[in-house]
């Protein structure tokens, strides 16, 4: 227990802090106090990559190199006393004493493996930090995911697959882009890399759910909030780190991100508030025409910026990289070798002031309305689903969506030497996809496509709508639901998207062993389940035999196995597959692709699921590098579900290491009653001889929840 200056931090049973105040101030602090307690090392690897600085702190080798090369070409450290300017008096003093707080932890203890084993020293956490990590956040492994799609398309463009193919994989985002200057822009930073053989035939070619129910739909009577934001999983400490809070008569539960001071997914005495990803288009590209070093806009030959870094590598000789930055955001490629190039700019480049004074408004907003008008003025894209006390739910779309050309979606690049290709501010809130009380008594986002309830469209490429369809089926069978109908469902792993295949599949099944089995499938990714494995190998031979031998095989392998491309965006790549004919058949019918499909798959003998779909758990800074009886590294852990049902279950590798996408923490709340029902895929500390490091985990595994009252 802490206990100075009318700040008390005791635990509850389960080891979550819990924060008494009287006041603002001193809620913060102790906010800041329990992250660099029990994350403080999580902080500190947070920072350190977040600067560009991981070579000079961690190791020098080259996949270090490289990680710091991607966050300075970012450019998030350089700008950060700019946006903590942004904030009044009051605002400014309350994230200071965030600051305040996490200074006070490490002042009493430092993670000893940062400073024994690595030598650091520098444990200070500022307010730009705060905005360094909101960016951080609202950008990697979301917002990325577009620009790697969009970049992978241009590379398809490239390497010669058609329009019509693209067309189909892309519809209506494409616009009429120009094939030949695409073909022309020089990439150095690509998605497949060049060891990755292309065999472009010459005719052919990551996530979240919440929702809210409405009271009238529930069966206490009051509306009901459910929230499981689908992130790695595979590493210890979480991502997520839960707080409570007791201040006078108010309270508030969080999941928050440390080093964050944000209540992020969120109950307190009147309202409930959860996220996930939109997969909003806020990155762009632009292709650049350059010689000597410039770049041609409006007829005119203009100097990029140039940025230089210096990049200080621990035990061998610092490298100095230049950036060339322009309107448009940062060059892919040197300026001085005649060319096109792309431009690639994040509307979020320059965020956090405004996401700080939003966090810091949603402690004292009571009501749902109030909420969506504070939350949508977060700059990262999110989805945001509220309920209040007063019966009211909403859905609120968060993020800076550029305005952009009419007829542009921002998917394609366009010529940046045009200036009406240029951005023209951002959309208000108010345009983006919203919901009051709707109709139907419920709202439900899946990273689905959300459009429809916008001004504006900022969806191109959202997930499939299988998560949303099967969380509304289960509601609909319902007549009012409770809290223990949605623990189930929060645990739920049929896919409706394998009843789509089934129905091509099932007819087509040889009278084998395997092929029974499958028959006999009950369409459900449980870790015991041969028919999900079956069905799995059937998947990815589809794959082969449509984009494989489109694109050559190799490359759909790396696309499977080595990227999170296929983990997004598989909806896209369905259509193509569920199609009755297209273009990218090659001329073959569907009934002979399938059957080869199945043959090549049932040929070997049937796995359970969670013999193939399982992981350990890591520790992030010493994972994999030390004798598992020190017990740093947990598991193997079998992991159910698949990439279409709501408990998501993936695990793939991206830039060689093992990651996985699933439901990283879970929690209900009934708006009827001060209870929140939670679970986390981890613990409550990053320390690894604590007793809290992993204790929240079985409680995850085995489908118990705990229950926190006020």
């Amino acid at each position: 227990m802490y206990s100075k200056d009318n700040i008390i931090i005791e635990r509850t049973a389960s080891g979550i802090p819990l924060i008494k105040v009287d006041n603002e101030r001193d809620m913060y602090f102790g906010f800041g106090y329990c992250h660099a307690t029990d994350r403080g090392m999580q902080m500190m690897m947070m920072k350190i990559l977040g600067t560009g600085t991981a070579s000079q702190h961690l190791n020098g080798d080259n996949e270090m190199l490289e990680i710091d090369k991607f966050f300075r070409r970012m450019n998030w450290h350089n700008n950060l006393k700019d946006e903590i300017q942004k904030l009044n008096k009051h605002e400014d003093d309350l994230a200071q004493a965030y600051c305040d707080g996490a200074n006070a932890a490490f002042a009493e203890n430092k993670p000893w493996e940062l400073k024994l084993l690595l030598g650091f020293k520098d444990f200070r956490w500022g307010k730009t930090d705060i905005a360094l990590l909101a960016r951080m956040a609202g950008y990697l492994t979301l917002a990325q995911s577009q620009g790697e799609i969009e970049r992978l398309f241009v590379q398809m463009v490239q390497q010669g697959v058609n329009k019509k193919l693209l067309n189909e994989l892309f519809p209506d985002i494409l616009g009429n882009y120009d094939e030949d200057l695409l073909k022309k822009i020089k990439l150095t930073e690509k998605i497949i890399p060049d060891a990755v053989k292309w065999n472009v035939a010459s005719s052919a070619f990551m996530a979240s759910n919440n929702w809210v129910i409405s009271g009238n739909k529930t069966k206490s009577g009051a509306a009901l909030l459910a929230n499981d934001p689908h992130l790695e999983i595979n590493r210890l400490p979480s991502v997520w780190y839960e707080i409570t809070i007791q201040m006078g008569e108010r309270f508030a539960y969080s999941a928050t991100m440390p080093g964050l001071s944000t209540l992020l997914i969120s109950r307190t005495n009147d309202l409930s508030w959860g996220a996930t990803y939109t997969f909003m288009d806020a990155t762009d590209s632009w292709i650049e025409q350059c010689k000597d070093g410039k770049y041609l806009k409006d007829d005119k030959w203009h100097e990029f910026d140039e940025r230089k870094e210096l990049i200080n590598v621990k035990k061998g000789k610092a490298i100095e990289i230049t950036y060339y930055e322009n309107e448009h955001g940062v060059l892919d490629g040197n300026p001085y070798e005649e060319g096109y190039y792309l431009t690639t700019k994040w509307s979020g480049e320059k965020s956090g002031a405004i996401s700080i004074k939003a966090g810091f408004q949603m402690w004292n907003t009571d009501n749902v309305k109030d909420g969506m008008e504070t939350i949508g003025k977060l700059e990262a894209s999110f989805s945001w689903v509220l309920a209040d006390t007063k019966g009211n739910i909403g859905l609120q779309m968060s993020g800076l969506m550029p305005k952009r050309k009419e007829g542009v979606s921002g998917f394609a690049p366009v010529p940046g030497w045009l200036s009406e290709n240029d951005w023209q501010g951002y959309h208000a809130p108010e345009d983006l996809p919203r919901a009051y009380n709707p109709e139907e008594g419920y709202i439900i986002t899946t990273n689905n496509n959300l459009n429809h309830l916008g001004n504006v469209a900022p969806i191109n490429m959202p997930m499939g709508e299988y998560r949303a369809d099967r969380i509304k089926h289960l509601l609909d069978l319902n007549e009012k639901t409770g809290i223990e109908d949605i623990k189930k469902m929060h645990f739920d792993t049929y896919s409706l998207e394998a009843e789509l295949f089934m129905e091509i599949i099932k007819p087509l099944l040889p009278d084998s062993t395997n092929g029974e089995l499958l028959k006999n499938w009950d369409l459900c990714y449980n870790t015991d389940s041969k028919g999900a494995y079956l069905f799995e190998m059937i998947y990815r031979r589809l794959y082969h035999e449509v984009f494989g031998s489109a694109l050559g095989m190799e490359l759909v392998d790396f696309l499977q196995n080595q990227s999170g491309v296929i983990i997004d965006f598989y909806a896209n790549f369905n259509n193509i597959l569920l199609s009755d004919d297209s273009a990218w058949f090659s001329g073959r019918k569907r009934e002979e692709i399938y059957k080869k499909a199945i043959n090549s798959a049932l040929a070997d003998d049937a796995k359970e699921w969670g013999d193939i779909n399982n992981i350990i758990l890591t520790n992030m800074l010493l994972g994999n590098k030390l004798p598992k009886f020190m017990g740093f590294d947990k598991g193997p852990f079998p992991l159910p579900g698949g990439r279409a049902t709501i408990h998501q279950g993936q695990v793939y590798t991206s830039a060689g290491r093992s990651t996985s996408f699933a439901p990283s923490f879970r929690m209900i709340t009934d708006m009827g009653e001060n209870i929140v029902h939670t679970n986390l895929a981890g613990g409550v500390s990053d320390r690894r001889f604590s007793n809290l490091y992993n204790n929240d985990f079985t409680n995850w595994k085995k489908r118990i929840y705990k229950k926190l009252e006020f």
